[in-house]
């Protein structure tokens, strides 16, 4: 007989009824709902819309820490509270102590937004997950992905990574056993518990694995950049009022987001 298993797509960006038909489609059992720029209680809300008893869809964040020019990407799952992104590594991180998130490190050692072997190595105590297969990456940057995972013996997990509604389910992670919630979830994260990562495979896979990558010529540019500079009110700075200034300290930008100067 066939163990029991729960199908996680781990990092996704987009979420409509068309992702969540996608997804059943694809026999996931749930989905991390992560978008840029998103404060945690607009995710939450948006993931609590489009959960069911089908499929359920986790609200987490990708905190970007560092300046836009070298920002280390951090997945948190099970916040409880709000955390900016270009504040320092260090900052996020007592943040995600203090909340006991599970903490998975998206893309490692892809490009300048990702942390790096020796950064994963220096802090594999505090990570929970280092990504080991991602659809949008190319077959050489997956395979360095899972030698960090495997020489630091930190488990690994899988993601469509979908910035395209078409992406989701194309890669998951699958978890011995039947977790019943969300909340189930995010402990066997947190807790390493025994899984496998899953993709799908053929030409469409590829194929759609290379859409999402020539989307990122879009994701990293500096014109999106500056939209985001704009001011010092958008949702995810620091600056934001909703932070209340608690971490204008540990933001790494000085004299306000809109001057764009790095300390």
């Amino acid at each position: 007989m066939t163990r029991p298993r729960t199908r996680v797509d781990a990092h996704v960006k987009v979420l409509d009824a068309h992702v969540v038909a996608l997804a059943k489609e694809r026999g996931m059992d749930a989905i991390v709902y992560a978008p840029h720029f998103t404060r945690l209680p607009s995710i939450r809300e948006r993931a609590a819309r489009f959960s069911d008893d089908e499929l359920a869809v986790l609200p987490a964040r990708e905190v970007f820490t560092g300046d836009w020019g070298n920002r280390r990407h951090l997945l948190a799952l099970g916040l409880t509270e709000p955390v900016p992104d270009y504040i320092t590594f260090e900052a996020a991180m007592a943040e995600f102590d203090r909340q006991d998130a599970a903490v998975l490190v998206p893309h490692p050692a892809f490009a300048t937004v990702s942390l790096t072997r020796p950064e994963i190595e220096a802090h594999a105590a505090r990570l929970d997950a280092v990504e080991t297969y991602n659809t949008k990456l190319l077959p050489h940057q997956n395979a360095r992905a899972q030698r960090i995972a495997d020489e630091l013996d930190i488990p690994g997990f899988g993601s469509s990574y979908a910035h395209l509604r078409g992406t989701v389910g194309e890669a998951w992670t699958a978890f011995d056993g039947r977790l019943a919630d969300a909340e189930a979830i995010v402990d066997a994260f947190r807790e390493g518990r025994p899984r496998t990562v899953v993709h799908r495979g053929g030409l469409s896979h590829r194929l759609r694995g290379l859409l999402e990558y020539a989307h990122l010529a879009y994701e990293n540019t500096w014109t999106k950049a500056d939209r985001i500079f704009l001011s010092g009110d958008e949702p995810t700075l620091p600056t934001n009022v909703a932070y209340e200034g608690r971490f204008d300290d540990v933001s790494v930008y000085t004299g306000g987001i809109s001057d764009y100067r790095p300390r």
